[in-house]
């Protein structure tokens, strides 16, 4: 598995993987460790080639170039947690859909508690879009980033729409 550290308008992402894909896409604040950012700032240089794509793709996607990713994934999950994770995959850019549609969508409105465990554990931030997932009332509900990241997220990809949604934040 290679390793390296991009810097985006969130924090520091960290990306993971391999010849069979990227397995883990995570977000440290700078804050968190100064080491994390130089290393960042050393390896946007020298990025493994497994992990080049990748890097350009979430580079372009807060630049505002990109609105989806075809980099080859690799996550690894329980059966139900890859169901999930496949069900985010098909929240379109700029929509939101609330846990109760997604449990609905995966034909079983009983597992709204399960798909939310599942969501909270999804390893590719961004990319398997958790953060387009909202309370059934329209709120901002967990998001283990942190909800202002989730915030800015909607914002980025649905600036018109999203702005005053918000804005309590």
């Amino acid at each position: 598995m290679e390793t390296t550290y991009i810097k985006t308008p969130l924090g520091i992402a960290k990306i993971i993987g391999d010849e069979n894909g990227v397995s883990v896409i995570s977000v440290s604040d700078e804050g968190d460790s100064t080491a994390k950012l130089e290393q960042a700032k050393q390896m946007s240089d020298s990025i493994p080639k497994v992990l080049q794509e990748a890097a350009s793709q979430l580079n372009d996607y807060f630049e505002g170039k990109r609105n989806d990713f075809t980099f080859k994934l690799n996550t690894s999950g329980t059966e139900f947690q890859q169901k999930v994770w496949n069900g985010l995959l098909e929240i379109p850019f700029g929509k939101t859909m609330s846990y109760l549609e997604l449990s609905k969508k995966l034909g079983d409105v009983k597992a709204i508690r399960a798909v939310a465990s599942a969501n909270g554990k999804n390893p590719l931030w961004i990319v398997v879009p958790c953060h387009r997932v909202i309370g059934s009332d329209g709120s901002l509900t967990g998001y283990a980033g942190g909800l202002w990241r989730k915030k800015w997220l909607l914002e980025h990809e649905n600036p018109s729409k999203q702005q005053g949604l918000f804005s309590d934040l």
